[in-house]
């Protein structure tokens, strides 16, 4: 007779729940172990506005220059959204720059100087970049010419279309009221609380809703104290920025007022809101940072690699058109250096420094706001403290150094450590 060892175990162990200090641990593991994030930028950001609030406390910390920030680097924050994309292929885009000019001289021209109403306009702008992107990223993919020598003939083109269209250096106007109003108006000070409000609702729904739907599956999650705190943040930031937005700018408050939150930041809260779900809660997403990581290993997963890389340069200049549109709207005008002069550097330079990696494969577009807001905050204080456009060039150059140099350290590191 044979008898069978039977195995006595026992209680089944039970997964202590996530703490704090447990995440906190965690977290400062991944960053030891090369997983740095956005937080370079975030204090590099703290840095800087402390030291500009030190050195000229009456003028940057006004309301008039907190809303100064947000249109001035609006357009480079846009146009670095779309770079976003074609960075997590290991990709760049040197055009996007003027492409965004070429946008904005369709729209001037169809505006102005055809006179359809401004959301064809729009749409013509927008059409444009669509083409532009799918130019570029069929010469990559499908022929095989690296991105470098495509887009950086696209810089040379597109410089000179853009003359084209603005008829060898005129200046075309746009006076179109609701095209001025993106960059140039502002929400009623109740509408700015509704929205801030609607989205600390919705970004609380999110959360908890996610962490929620982890513990019902048995799945690690954070713990609710950190999501509570996530929550508490933003609404925080939101609360402080809406209250600041609306205090009253105007020198002369018998003459006009000025306050509330400008036209633009919705919209660029919008973008941010669409393309952070396309690029972590789709599956076109999760194949963007398969091709990124990985093209051959993409490839045999079934990816269909070729129009994941057109798509990329498509959505990149499709933003750069929005860009475009929003330095018009700022500009009232749209002429040869529109597009042109730093903006493709500072573009580049906000995706990288707030993150994303060169080398393809990590970043997410919120990098580009975080890197937007440390180039407008550069050249912002430095210009209220005087110093020259060659300083900001300088100053701007050694933070993206800075931001590179610590991608390529994280990165050793990461690989030195095998969480790579």
């Amino acid at each position: 007779m044979t008898t069978t060892a039977v195995r006595k175990d026992g209680p089944a162990a039970v997964t202590p729940p996530p703490t704090v200090g447990g995440h906190a641990r965690n977290y400062l593991s991944r960053v030891r172990g090369g997983d740095v994030g956005a937080l370079p930028a975030v204090l590099g950001l703290i840095v800087l506005c402390t030291v500009f609030a030190i050195m000229r406390p009456s003028s940057f910390l006004s309301a008039g220059n907190f809303a100064n920030l947000f249109t001035q680097g609006a357009a480079v924050t846009l146009i670095a959204m779309g770079l976003v994309f074609v960075l997590l292929l290991g990709e760049i885009d040197l055009s996007a720059g003027f492409a965004s000019g070429v946008c904005a001289a369709v729209l001037a021209n169809v505006v102005t100087v055809l006179g359809y109403p401004w959301w064809v306009a729009v749409l013509a702008g927008i059409a444009t970049g669509l083409v532009i992107g799918t130019s570029l990223g069929l010469l990559v993919a499908k022929i095989g010419i690296p991105s470098f020598v495509v887009t950086l003939a696209g810089f040379l083109a597109f410089q000179g279309i853009v003359l084209l269209l603005v008829k060898e250096g005129t200046n075309i106007s746009v006076r179109d009221e609701v095209l001025v109003a993106i960059a140039n108006r502002n929400l009623t000070p109740t509408l700015g609380w509704a929205l801030a409000v609607l989205a600390i609702v919705g970004y609380a729904a999110v959360q908890l809703l996610r962490h929620r739907n982890r513990v019902a599956r048995g799945l690690i999650t954070d713990p609710i104290a950190v999501v509570a705190l996530r929550i508490g943040g933003l609404a925080v930031i939101l609360a402080t920025a809406v209250y600041v937005l609306n205090l009253e700018r105007s020198r002369n408050v018998l003459i006009s007022s000025l306050k509330g939150v400008p036209i633009v930041v919705p919209i660029i809260a919008v973008l941010l809101i669409v393309w952070t779900f396309v690029l972590q809660r789709t599956s076109y997403g999760r194949h963007i940072y398969a091709v990124g990581g990985n093209r051959e290993a993409a490839r045999r997963a079934g990816i269909d690699v070729d129009r994941i890389r057109i798509s990329v340069f498509m959505i990149c200049s499709s933003m750069a058109a929005v860009g475009g549109i929003v330095a018009a709207s700022r500009a009232n005008s749209v002429d040869p250096n529109t597009g042109g002069s730093n903006v493709l550097l500072y573009a580049v330079g906000a995706a990288v420094i707030g993150g994303t990696s060169l080398f393809g494969g990590k970043g997410r577009v919120l990098d580009a706001v975080l890197g937007g807001a440390v180039v407008a905050v550069i050249e912002n204080g430095m210009g209220l403290m005087g110093y020259s456009a060659g300083v900001k060039y300088v100053v701007t150059g050694v933070v993206l150094l800075l931001a590179a140099s610590v991608d390529a350290l994280s990165r050793r590191r990461a690989a030195a450590t095998g969480t790579r």
